[in-house]
């Protein structure tokens, strides 16, 4: 009865180790996919919320309040001319942890023959935005999203796009650019805004407030592409 008792002992010890065996190939991450699943509690969804063309003198500066009270991280993909004449706004975003990221200089789009000004806007924007951070500038947004990919290992960037675009740019009402996001949003979007305007502010933070009603979390691009 003993010899039973321990063999049955013995398979249990076995079946422990190997599912510690089982996690290891697979990974914890799954591992806690699974025991969500089981337990029915909503896994965590992400989004990364992006602001072009900034810094502005006052929306840019209502936006960083609003994402503060929220606790919402944000990307701001800066134009150098307006970094050069906001400097405080640029260290706000790196102080506040949202990530600060390259423009060009002066929205240049690159075309097929004005490559090397493109780079030139490029290597100077970074060289600000370094100064103003003391952080190494490592994500570019090309201006219309025309890109070469030679640029990321000559100035080790890499360019980052979008996944949701309401076009606030044009549409200047707040209703439809909420619409525009909430309607196409899912796990994982990178949604495309620009911090120059007012009704975008006003609707980036109802964005937020009803996304993140929804289960979702604000992070950086870096953090939603890399973590």
């Amino acid at each position: 009865m003993r010899q039973k008792r321990n063999s049955a002992i013995l398979r249990k010890a076995a079946a422990f180790c190997a599912v510690f065996l089982i996690l290891g190939v697979f990974g914890m991450k799954e591992y806690r996919k699974q025991q969500i699943a089981v337990s029915g509690v909503a896994e965590e969804r992400r989004v990364a919320i992006t602001f072009d063309d900034g810094p502005h003198p006052y929306y840019t500066e209502q936006l960083l309040d609003g994402l503060k009270e929220r606790d919402a991280k944000a990307t701001f993909f800066v134009l150098g001319e307006h970094a050069a004449q906001y400097p405080d706004l640029v260290r706000r975003m790196s102080e506040e942890g949202h990530l600060v990221g390259n423009h060009t200089y002066s929205h240049i789009q690159l075309g097929q023959n004005n490559g090397e000004k493109f780079k030139q806007e490029l290597i100077k924007t970074n060289q600000l935005l370094e100064e103003l951070t003391g952080q190494e500038i490592q994500y570019v947004r090309p201006p219309y999203g025309t890109w070469d990919r030679k640029f990321e290992q000559e100035l080790n960037m890499f360019p980052v796009l979008w996944t949701v675009d309401p076009l606030d740019w044009s549409t200047r009402n707040v209703d439809s650019i909420v619409r525009g996001v909430e309607s196409k949003v899912k796990d994982n979007a990178i949604i495309l805004l620009h911090d120059e305007y007012k009704t975008t502010v006003t609707a980036a933070l109802q964005i937020v407030d009803d996304l993140q009603a929804r289960g979702y979390v604000f992070v950086t691009v870096e953090e939603l592409l890399f973590d």
